[in-house]
């Protein structure tokens, strides 16, 4: 997978708004074990991954009516890859929101580890 598609697929989890379909989409995307990082809270596996994509899905997309989209240009050096993230109103290109993914990758191209850096 190219760095633009893993951003690609990153992104539309948070925007998923079927519960199975997002976390079907967890579960291609992370391995069992995948731990994710932002400020200072740490989660990890598809369990805890599914309650943190939840939450901020029905804070700024469902509720508040955002969308998030990935900014082209997404790098990967060895087993790390790193692209920014954008959020928008639902429709409008107005940027409300930027961040920064840092992402470590397995030999599968499956996350191991996800920092989110925001605002980036």
């Amino acid at each position: 997978m190219n760095p633009d598609e893993l951003a690609e697929q990153y992104i539309a989890v948070w925007n998923e708004r079927d519960p199975e379909l997002r976390s079907q989409r967890i579960a291609e995307l992370w391995v069992p074990a995948g731990e994710h990082y932002v400020q200072s809270r740490k989660v990890v596996g598809y369990e805890e991954l599914e309650q943190r994509v939840r939450e901020s899905h029905d804070k700024w997309v469902r509720d508040a009516g955002n969308r998030f989209r990935a900014v082209p240009g997404a790098r990967q050096q060895s087993d790390i890859v790193t692209f920014y993230w954008e959020m928008l109103p639902g429709a409008g290109d107005t940027v409300r929101g930027k961040g920064l993914e840092f992402v470590v990758v397995s030999d599968t191209g499956k996350i191991l580890r996800d920092h989110q850096f925001y605002p980036a």
